[in-house]
């Protein structure tokens, strides 16, 4: 293998695995070489990006052996566009490195003894699986190499897609996402179409002006949407307008909502959202359970496997009737309403007062009483007056955000001494950590992985803890 040192190229790398973070990775006189666009097995020349003391980074140009795993990409907007960055990786494979990648996370980084893990769920769909996506508007879209730069101000500048990964300012133009049913590419296109011929502005993000902001499009399983269209100007009669036309194209899109968002965050967090026509929000069945879902709500975007991942959580918990469950990191109430008719009662707890209220709207919906729901700060609200009011858990769920457990919930948690944890977690590095810190008190009886994000390097895991014996 050569350096060409004019043009920064490595020449002729073998790629034999794949991080943690999903780049490809071979290596080059003993530095270690992290390729985007690169499968294992794959021989490739990679023009490097970034080169520090130990390591390179970079992308690969040119294949020069195809490996056996390769696949084709099916979206046009591939290696551009931030999502789905594995396509070129056959499904199966994906699987396979996915399995691995959390097991490596759990021995390395937390030192932990495992069981031989369950088969990963893989997902029926590795196309059109989610259900939602957010698009954002740019009056200074990305341009292919081929294509000619223009200004701000051009039309043909205009676009609505998905940010270039790294680059907070420039937007892929899509016109067709497989990640969503086509009827949302419809609705894209059809509102990109209208605003250019109506002259309606786009967003500029350095200088904080434009009228349309962002477009968030929900569905469910009965091919239903809801629409939410974010503005960054108070025009209400071109927001009218704009509504109605949409309305009126797309019988499908049974939910609109409009925001007026003139902040620096796209986040639509402390942004009020207005219900415009049709439903309030949107309805999705899981199992025997009806979820009412709100524009702000926060529910798992790939909802067959969602509904897969709730049942196995609620196998590995083994609850009984008389069993009292705590619901750490709640969101919406989803798990604690699975969990509800197997035990005596569920106490969901949550920070966000938006997502305590969803769930107390979805228990009321399910006519579910044995479920309490706390809003508050996971290590604040588990305290001894907590626990005199609610009682000690028998088991705990917990499915914190990526960043994992505070320590101070950890400790609670040991104290609280339930006699099994299912720990779910959509980052096996932090769950390692975390099960690190329990592992004295808790044996790992099984691990369960859960591909919700097919052609990406994400994966959800859950762990069974179980509380060791004394003496």
């Amino acid at each position: 293998m050569g350096k060409n040192k004019k043009h920064g190229i490595l020449n002729s790398v073998l790629i034999t695995d794949i991080a943690d973070e999903g780049l490809a990775v071979g290596r080059h006189n003993n530095m270690v070489v992290f390729v985007k666009n690169a499968v294992p097995g794959d021989v490739v020349d990679v023009q490097v990006r970034r080169a520090k003391s130990s390591f390179y980074e970079g992308v690969a140009v040119h294949v020069v052996k195809a490996s056996e795993y390769r696949d084709t990409p099916f979206c046009k907007h591939f290696g551009v566009c931030g999502g789905c960055k594995w396509q070129h990786l056959r499904y199966a494979v994906q699987l396979q490195f996915k399995q691995q990648q959390i097991i490596n996370q759990l021995t390395r980084i937390g030192g932990l003894e495992l069981p031989e893990a369950e088969p990963i769920m893989a997902s029926d769909n590795d196309r059109y699986y989610r259900n939602k996506l957010e698009y954002t508007f740019s009056d200074r879209r990305w341009f292919e190499p081929h294509e000619p730069m223009l200004e701000a101000g051009d039309p043909l500048a205009n676009g609505v897609g998905f940010h270039i990964p790294g680059l907070f300012d420039k937007i892929v133009d899509i016109k067709e996402c497989f990640l969503q049913d086509d009827t949302g590419n419809r609705i894209r296109n059809f509102i990109r179409t209208y605003a250019l011929h109506n002259k309606l502005s786009f967003y500029n993000i350095r200088m904080q002006q434009g009228y349309l902001r962002n477009l968030i499009l929900r569905n469910n399983l009965n091919g239903e949407f809801m629409l939410v269209l974010c503005v960054a100007e108070d025009r209400d009669d071109d927001t009218r307008l704009l509504l109605e036309c949409i309305q009126k194209e797309f019988p499908e899109v049974t939910s609109l909502h409009y925001a007026l968002n003139t902040t620096k965050n796209d986040s639509l967090h402390h942004t009020e959202v207005t219900h415009f026509s049709g439903a309030t929000v949107l309805y999705e069945q899981l199992g025997e359970l009806r979820f009412a879902i709100s524009p702000k709500s926060f529910f798992q975007t790939n909802t067959v496997q969602a509904n897969r991942m709730y049942n196995k959580i609620l196998e590995f918990s083994g609850a009984k009737s008389g069993d009292t469950i705590y619901d750490l990191y709640t969101g919406t109430g989803t798990i604690a309403l699975f969990l509800a008719a197997s035990c005596k009662k569920v106490i969901g707890i949550e920070y966000i007062e938006e997502a305590i209220r969803d769930a107390r709207t979805n228990a009321g919906l399910n006519k579910i009483e044995n479920t309490h729901f706390v809003a508050g700060d996971m290590k604040d609200v588990l305290n001894n007056s907590f626990i005199d009011t609610w009682g000690k858990p028998d088991i705990i769920v917990t499915d914190p955000p990526r960043a994992g457990m505070h320590p101070g919930v950890v400790e609670t948690i040991l104290k609280l001494d339930a006699s099994r944890i299912v720990y779910v977690s959509c980052n096996a590095a932090t769950q390692a950590r975390d099960m690190q810190m329990l592992h004295h008190r808790y044996k790992i009886e099984k691990i369960q992985a859960i591909d919700m994000f097919p052609h990406t390097h994400h994966v959800e895991n859950i762990a069974l803890l179980i509380r060791r014996t004394t003496g």
